[in-house]
C-alpha cells in the first residue's frame, strides 16, 4: 500500500480564518512570503521575498502586529535596516544603511517615534557618485 502525503500547509481553522504554516508564491514561480497564521493573524517567525527570490525582510509577529528584531533588505540583497518592533511599533535601537553597505544612521525609538540619533554618515556627493557609479551631474537632492 503506498503512502500519500499530507499537505500541512495553508490551511484554514473551523472559522474559516488561516492557520497553520502558510506559503505564498509570485506569479512568476517565486516564494513570496512564508511563515505561521494562528486564528488569522500572522504569528510567529515570517520572511517575505522579491520577486526576484531574493530576500525583502524577516522577523517575527505576535498576534498580528510585528514584534521583536527585524532585517529588511534592499533588492539587491544589501541590508537596510534593522531593529525590534513592540506591539508593531519600532522601538529600541534601529540601524540604517546605503545601498553600498555603510552605516547611514543609528538611534533608538519608543512607541514608533524616533527620540535619539546616536550617529548620522554623511556622504559628499563625490563619495555618492563613486560608491555607486552614477555620475556626479546626474545626482539630485530634494529639499
Amino acid at each position: 500500500m503506498e503512502k500519500q502525503a499530507l499537505n500541512l500547509i495553508n490551511l484554514y481553522n473551523e472559522k474559516g480564518e488561516r492557520h497553520g504554516y502558510w506559503e505564498v508564491y509570485w506569479s512568476n514561480g517565486q516564494l513570496w512570503m512564508k511563515g505561521h497564521f494562528v486564528n488569522g493573524k500572522q504569528d510567529g517567525y515570517w520572511e517575505v521575498y522579491y520577486s526576484s527570490g531574493k530576500l525583502r525582510k524577516k522577523g517575527h509577529w505576535v498576534n498580528g502586529q510585528r514584534h521583536g528584531y527585524w532585517e529588511e533588505y534592499l533588492a539587491c540583497g544589501q541590508l537596510w535596516s534593522k531593529g525590534h518592533y513592540v506591539n508593531g511599533k519600532e522601538d529600541g535601537y534601529w540601524e540604517e544603511y546605503y545601498p553600498c553597505g555603510e552605516l547611514m544612521c543609528k538611534g533608538n525609538w519608543v512607541n514608533g517615534e524616533f527620540i535619539e540619533e546616536k550617529e548620522q554618515t554623511e556622504l559628499s556627493m563625490d563619495e555618492i557618485a563613486k560608491r555607486f557609479g552614477i555620475p556626479v551631474s546626474q545626482l539630485k537632492i530634494k529639499k
